[in-house]
């Protein structure tokens, strides 16, 4: 009885652990682009209603995470703020999907040929967040929360990170 409750402990710890880092490392990355954004007030007005829709979408999506990872799972509550999630992460793949990664005008992304790695984490999150609820409507608990973990590991930490070097906007508004 002792080795049952050791590890249904352990297997409570193993799913906290990484909850726990993956918020942190979210509210870092949520500060850090809000920092940098408010940083950036002077050049708001060259900004792209694209990019706006972008960093709105993301930003939500980047405050629900740790709450969706500290809070109780399952609950009515959690299902709700879910659905938020999911529809702020489709939102942003989306917008992303439009990106030109040569700065060109008049290019509307993947639409007119231009294809780069950000866009295959856009196209891995359209696929990936369907299957997230579905496995969530399922009860596949384990399924459900390791697609949660790589989606917020992946779409959102690595490349909400990597919009800060390579003299990108927010990376230039927050070390500018």
């Amino acid at each position: 009885m002792d080795a049952v409750i050791d590890r249904r402990r352990g297997n409570r710890l193993d799913r906290l652990l990484p909850n726990r880092l993956l918020a942190v490392a979210g509210i870092v990355l949520l500060l850090a682009a809000l920092v940098a954004i408010a940083r950036g007030r002077a050049d708001w007005g060259q900004v792209p209603p694209l990019i706006w829709g972008h960093l709105a979408t993301i930003l939500v999506a980047t405050a629900l995470t740790p709450v969706m990872l500290w809070r109780r799972k399952g609950t009515m509550s959690h299902r709700r703020l879910g659905y938020a999630w999911v529809a702020a992460m489709t939102a942003t793949a989306v917008t992303s999907l439009f990106f030109d990664a040569g700065g060109r005008p008049g290019n509307l992304g993947v639409f007119t040929g231009d294809f780069s790695f950000i866009h295959v984490l856009s196209f891995w999150t359209l696929v990936q967040v369907p299957l997230i609820v579905r496995r969530a409507q399922r009860h596949q608990v384990a399924a459900h929360e390791s697609a949660v973990r790589g989606m917020v590991f992946g779409a959102l930490l690595i490349a909400g990170f990597f919009t800060f070097p390579f003299d990108r906007m927010l990376g230039r508004w927050l070390f500018g």
